[in-house]
C-alpha cells in the first residue's frame, strides 16, 4: 500500500496542489534546522520554483524572521486562509502569524500543537507549489509523529553538528523517519568547520573522520557541510541572502542532491 494512502488521512486542502514535500528535521534544537529550511527554500525559489514553508515548530517558530515577515498576519477570503507571501514570492505559514505579538508563548499541550501542524496542511490554501519545505519540530515526540502521519512527506533532510551527543540524537530521528516509512534523503552537517580569517585555512573544530563512520552506520549520505560563519548566523537580517560564494555553492549542491533524490 502506498504510504500516502494509509489509515491516516494525508489529504491537504482541495485548493492546494503541492508536488513535492521535504521535511527538515534534527532530533534536537539548536543545530540550525530552521536556518537550513530557509536557505533551501530560498535556493529553490531563486531557481524559479514555486516554494512554500510550513513552520511546524509551533512553540519555537523562527521562519518569519528569516524572511523579514515577522508581525504579518494570515490573510483570508471566501475560499479560506492563505499563507503569508515574502517579497520573493515564498509562501509561509507559521504560528507567529496567528499571535498578537511575536514574543507571545504558545502554552499548549501536545495534542493541540499537533493539531495546529495538521491544520497548517489541511486548512491553509497553499495554491500551486513545486516544493513545500517543512521546518519540523525538534525531537521525536508527539508533534513530529503527527506531522509524519498527517502530511505526505516525500523525504526528510537531517541536520546535525559534529558532536557525538548530537549525532546520537539525530540517529534517533533518522530511525524514526524510517519506521514511519519516510525516505531519509541524507544529512547536512551544520557548523562543521570554521575558516581562519587570516590564512583562510579550513579548521575542523571536532575530531575529523567521525562523520564518515556515523553515515556508514546509519546507511545514509552526506548532502553537504556548512561552516560556522557570521554570514549564515546573520541571514535573518539579510532575507536569506548570503554573499560568501563557497557557502552559496554548497547550498546549491545540497539543493541539487535533494531535487534528484525526490524525483
Amino acid at each position: 500500500m502506498d504510504r500516502k494512502e494509509t489509515l491516516f488521512n494525508k489529504e491537504g486542502n482541495p485548493l492546494s496542489n503541492v508536488k513535492k514535500i521535504i521535511g527538515v528535521m534534527s532530533g534536537k534544537g539548536g543545530v540550525g534546522k530552521s536556518t537550513i529550511s530557509a536557505l533551501l527554500a530560498n535556493e529553490l525559489n531563486k531557481r524559479g520554483q514555486r516554494v512554500g514553508i510550513l513552520d511546524a515548530d509551533i512553540t519555537g517558530p523562527s521562519i518569519p524572521r528569516f524572511f523579514d515577515v515577522e508581525g504579518m498576519k494570515v490573510s483570508g477570503d471566501e475560499s479560506g486562509a492563505h499563507p503569508v507571501k515574502t517579497q520573493d514570492g515564498i509562501e509561509i505559514m507559521s504560528m507567529n502569524f496567528l499571535m498578537d505579538f511575536e514574543e507571545q508563548p504558545v502554552i499548549w499541550r501536545g495534542p493541540l500543537i499537533g493539531g495546529a501542524v495538521k491544520q497548517f496542511w489541511t486548512d491553509i490554501i497553499w495554491g500551486d507549489l513545486d516544493y513545500m519545505i517543512i521546518d519540523m519540530p525538534p525531537g521525536t515526540g508527539d508533534v513530529a509523529l503527527t506531522a509524519m502521519q498527517s502530511i505526505p512527506i516525500d523525504g526528510i533532510v537531517m541536520v546535525s553538528v559534529p558532536q557525538d551527543l548530537v549525532s546520537m540524537i539525530v540517529a534517533k530521528a533518522i530511525n524514526m523517519a524510517r519506521k514511519m516509512d519516510i525516505k531519509v534523503l541524507g544529512v547536512v552537517e551544520n557548523m562543521s568547520y570554521i575558516i581562519c580569517p587570516k590564512c583562510k585555512e579550513k579548521i575542523n573544530i571536532f575530531e575529523s573522520g567521525s562523520m564518515e563512520k556515523y553515515l556508514k552506520e546509519l546507511d545514509t549520505e552526506l548532502l553537504g557541510e556548512l561552516p560556522m560563519s557570521k554570514d549564515i548566523a546573520g541571514i535573518s537580517k539579510e532575507r536569506c541572502k548570503i554573499g560568501d560564494s563557497d557557502i552559496v555553492k554548497t547550498i546549491g549542491n545540497i539543493a541539487n542532491k535533494i531535487i534528484e533524490l525526490v524525483k
